[in-house]
């Protein structure tokens, strides 16, 4: 017992004396050259957990201290934060020898999507993918699926329990996950994989999800139960997708206009087809990237709707007049019909403004990087 004690007074003199040291570092030390540093107490936690609880109030609160540039600790790491017009250019349009987005997703993205895809491969290969990828996004096909989505929409207000009964509650995130798996499986991946989308592949879908935990940015490897449930659910997604792939090859004259048949006819510059392996990492990709920021900002639509009926009203009124027929009675969805729409379109980008899906967009800084406009410079690694 003794010796818990010594133990124990030891440990929280270090904490106090690396406290101590930390904050006189703060404001005794500070470097002109590089963007103010938020002040914390405990060293390596920094403002995790400020920022973990709610990462836009976080940055509101930092901008009012600090302007639209400032660096905060996030378990050991600097983080340099660049807020505003000015800050997404800073960021996005940063150029591939100073700034890496692969360093920061790479260890959380690629035990889901897989190897040889998106951040497990080079840049120039990447930019190939994606202009794979981009055959499912065309005007064309976008035209195509409206009927798709319309119909998979109607059909699940049908059968799904959650709409059993004339009125209810319902969970609407919830919900409009699922409408989001089922429109964006059928139209960009095919019917054979909607019709695969079973208990089994929900249950997978909800297992590879987990992966993308915020430890899993430091921790991918860890030996914990969610990751060991995604590399389980991955390799069973990812012979789902083979078997359908192989399935395929058998018929090769039977032609189909989705994103697996249009990735097993696509060819990199250096003359290689995309391997088996790639084309089913890559629609995991799709079924995965996608369908959070979908589902979150058709759920915050949904729910803004329900606190402002008149606006449901209007909404309602507006597709009345528009899309009806002489009868009252609504014509199959086009996507001209968009055009016709501008108060839906409104309330989605109105929406989209209120409700980011997306708070924070990273990189790691492989060289310091001067910010125009000020006397400041981030430093490499943050």
């Amino acid at each position: 017992m003794a010796f818990l004690a010594i133990a124990g007074a030891y440990a929280v003199a270090a904490l106090l004396v690396a406290i101590v040291l930390n904050v006189a570092r703060q404001l005794l030390f500070r470097n002109e050259k590089e963007p103010p540093v938020v002040f914390h107490w405990i060293p390596f936690l920094g403002s995790t957990i400020s920022y973990g609880i709610d990462p836009y109030a976080f940055f509101f609160s930092c901008r009012k201290k600090y302007g639209d540039i400032f660096t905060f600790v996030l378990l050991g790491q600097k983080t340099t934060v660049y807020l505003g017009v000015q800050g997404n250019d800073f960021i996005l349009n940063g150029k591939l020898k100073d700034v890496s987005a692969e360093e920061v997703y790479g260890p959380l993205t690629i035990p889901v999507f897989g190897s040889d895809v998106v951040y497990d491969c080079p840049n120039s290969k990447l930019m190939e993918q994606k202009k794979f990828v981009k055959f499912g996004l065309t005007q064309a096909a976008l035209e195509s699926h409206v009927q798709l989505i319309e119909k998979e929409t109607l059909d699940y207000l049908r059968d799904s329990p959650r709409f059993n009964g004339a009125s209810g509650v319902i969970d609407v995130p919830a919900a409009m996950a699922e409408i989001t798996i089922y429109t964006a499986s059928r139209a960009l991946q095919g019917e054979e994989v909607r019709k695969k989308l079973t208990a089994e592949f929900a249950e997978l879908y909800h297992d590879l999800d987990k992966g993308f935990s915020p430890i899993n940015f430091m921790l991918p490897w860890a030996p914990l139960p969610h990751n060991r449930k995604r590399d389980a659910a991955h390799a069973r997604m990812r012979e789902i997708y083979m078997d359908i792939i192989q399935e395929r090859r058998k018929n090769p004259d039977e032609e189909k206009s989705d994103m697996i048949w249009n990735l097993m006819h696509c060819t990199y510059k250096n003359g290689q087809p995309v391997p088996d392996k790639e084309i089913a990492h890559m629609m995991i990709t799709l079924l995965m990237a996608g369908q959070h920021s979908s589902s979150s900002i058709s759920s915050w639509i949904m729910l803004r709707l329900a606190s402002e009926p008149q606006v449901l009203e209007e909404l309602y009124q507006e597709q009345l007049a528009s899309l009806s027929n002489r009868n009252g009675i609504f014509e199959p969805l086009q996507y001209q019909d968009l055009d016709k729409l501008p108060f839906l379109q409104s309330v989605i980008k109105e929406t989209l403004r209120i409700h980011s899906s997306i708070h924070s967009i990273m990189r790691k800084v492989k060289n310091p990087l001067p910010v125009p406009g000020t006397s400041y410079i981030v430093p490499e690694d943050h």
